[in-house]
């Protein structure tokens, strides 16, 4: 027997915890990022959506004015790209954090024109660093992901001292 049920009109469904958390830690503490910052008027402004598994997702247009080679986009936006999509899954968390280490692989050439999903995850966190994965797909096909470890900004940097105040303790590499 099948049971009907009237579920009434269709409608825009409630943003998640995690999503609020990510709007809200990447307005306070992002908002003039080129990336993803809402107040940067030169800015590509990324949607990052938390997803139900912890990761994070935004889509990309592939412009020509990022292009190196021809037809192809630019490696360090690619590079930007994963480290933007690694920093708001920490903001999904409300982690305020910084790249302390990030490794790149580049598989596939990025083309001009169709658009890029970039997704990213955190796989482990110990104390104040938090390790993630980053990938880049373009047409089903993976072109470049990254592994990063990053470290939570102290509350002194986040009120504006010098950088080098939210690594306090990490040695910096040459």
């Amino acid at each position: 027997m099948t049971e009907s049920r009237n579920v009434g009109p269709m409608t825009a469904q409630e943003p998640s915890a995690a999503q609020k958390i990510l709007e809200a830690t990447g307005s306070s503490a992002h908002a003039g990022c080129l990336f993803c910052g809402k107040e940067n008027p030169i800015g590509f402004k990324l949607a990052f959506r938390a997803r139900d598994d912890g990761s994070v997702r935004a889509e990309f247009a592939c412009e020509r004015l990022l292009q190196s080679y021809p037809e192809n986009l630019h490696g360090g936006v690619v590079s930007a790209l994963l480290d933007a999509a690694m920093t708001n899954c920490l903001f999904s968390m409300g982690v305020v954090a910084v790249t302390a280490e990030m490794a790149v692989r580049f598989l596939a050439p990025v083309r001009l024109g169709p658009p890029a999903e970039v997704t990213a995850v955190v796989t482990r966190v110990r104390g104040p660093l938090y390790y993630l994965k980053a990938e880049l797909v373009q047409d089903r096909t993976l072109t470049a992901r990254a592994a990063a470890t990053f470290m939570k900004r102290d509350r002194r940097a986040r009120a504006g001292t010098p950088a080098k105040a939210a690594l306090s303790g990490v040695e910096a590499r040459s």
